[in-house]
């Protein structure tokens, strides 16, 4: 069963379906295979109960509040003033986009936002300042995947529906490794630019005065944070409600930098309305994967064949990690986490880790796929924004920050209160 399950989902992918069709049709397949019963007619109520969740109303939000601010100038603002603050360290704008990456992100909760949105901003700086142009390609790509562990994070609410796991306990693991894992792409910079100082550009002419004024231009992302955040952890909203003072706050930042007109609110909702889409089929369709793999035991199966293997857990979970960093090399990083998380979370919690700390280490390989080829969504995004060229300069210039990621997820494993030091200290 479960090898019929794997090569019918590698075939359907490999031919080019969308991935919510080749899930829907793998669950019917299974289904007719080897159920005694259509489970088919129950796909309605699976859409149902899977879509109209409260927590799931915050996707589209937070979506919506980053093409907002994706379309109203506040990025490039941002970028500007960190440009000014930070590109005087070895390896110069490739600093600022990692920074400006990892603020925008603690606004967007999207990666592909994130890698686009900076991307847009940054790339026409290669030829400008003369960088190393596979390795600031590079720290874009992996800057961008900072948007889905850096709270608020829209794969973290997801994570926390399908796992019955708090949301605002999985934002707060989220903090320390996302700014640490931010840290340690700055420090790969560094290191490669001080190895060979003529990939880090020329540097920018500023001074100190110029400097305090655009840290004007840092405030918007910072009070968007403070509200979205903030907010939750007052106990004032919930994270949908947070996700909807974000939106009328981006709003009004628009408003005040003089950037609202309703012909870019159009262009916010439709882009909103394509990614929750595209989201949202995905996850009625693995919604439904999993309900006919629960009704015909394989979750069980997997979970009992795992655990009767008699390694020690330490060698379960490095099996656990060798298998999502294989598969997201082929599958769409949302997908993946999707149709697995019903499978392995079983097998980590008989392991008696914590639900918690394994939502921060699945994002860290989700981030992983995100820029392993040959399936890496922000290699994609990066070469969309850069509108030339090949897009192996990509996927070159991330191999130092993937071998960077190794190390982050190998940190988490060895030190698991990285993540879970935040989450017991506000819990007394």
């Amino acid at each position: 069963m479960t090898f019929t399950a794997i090569s019918l989902l590698l075939l359907l992918l490999g031919i080019g379906l969308p991935v919510a069709a080749g899930l829907l049709i793998l669950g019917l397949s299974l289904s007719g295979i080897y159920s005694p019963f259509s489970l088919s007619s129950a796909l309605g109520e699976v859409a149902w109960t899977s879509s109209s969740g409260s927590l799931l109303i915050a996707v589209p939000l937070f979506v919506l509040m980053g093409e907002i601010l994706l379309r109203s100038g506040i990025a490039n603002r941002m970028y500007a003033a960190l440009a000014r603050w930070i590109s005087w360290l070895p390896g110069g704008l490739m600093h600022a986009n990692i920074a400006a990456c990892s603020i925008f992100a603690a606004t967007s909760g999207s990666s592909a936002a994130t890698a686009a949105t900076i991307g847009t901003v940054a790339t026409p700086q290669i030829k400008k300042y003369d960088y190393n142009e596979p390795l600031f390609l590079g720290t874009i790509a992996a800057g961008g995947t900072l948007g889905i562990l850096i709270p608020p994070s829209v794969n973290l609410i997801i994570y926390g529906v399908i796992t019955n796991t708090s949301i605002p306990k999985l934002y707060m693991a989220g903090f320390i490794p996302g700014f640490m894992l931010s840290g340690l792409f700055m420090l790969t910079v560094l290191i490669a630019c001080l190895i060979k100082p003529g990939w880090g550009g020329e540097k920018i002419k500023t001074n100190w005065k110029e400097r305090f004024v655009l840290l004007a231009d840092l405030l918007p992302p910072l009070i968007i944070f403070l509200i979205v955040v903030g907010s939750i952890y007052a106990g004032w909203a919930t994270p949908t409600e947070s996700a909807a003072l974000g939106v009328l706050a981006a709003i009004a930042l628009c408003a005040a930098y003089r950037q609202l007109s309703m012909s870019m609110l159009l262009k916010a909702f439709e882009g909103t309305m394509r990614t929750t889409g595209m989201i949202m089929l995905i996850i009625v369709a693995a919604f439904f994967l999993n309900l006919v793999m629960a009704s015909l035991g394989l979750v069980e199966k997997i979970s009992d064949l795992v655990i009767g293997t008699g390694l020690a857990p330490l060698q379960v979970l490095l099996l656990i990690i060798a298998f999502y960093i294989i598969l997201g090399c082929f599958m769409e990083t949302l997908s993946l986490m999707i149709i697995t998380l019903p499978i392995i979370t079983p097998i980590i919690i008989r392991l008696n880790h914590d639900p918690i700390w394994f939502g921060i280490l699945i994002m860290l390989l989700i981030e992983t796929a995100l820029i392993t080829p040959p399936i890496g969504v922000n290699l994609f995004v990066v070469q969309t924004v850069r509108e030339k060229g090949s897009v192996n300069d990509v996927m070159i210039g991330t191999l130092p920050f993937v071998i960077t990621m190794f190390v982050m997820i190998g940190l988490l494993v060895a030190f698991p209160d990285i993540a879970m030091w935040l989450p017991h200290f506000f819990a007394g």
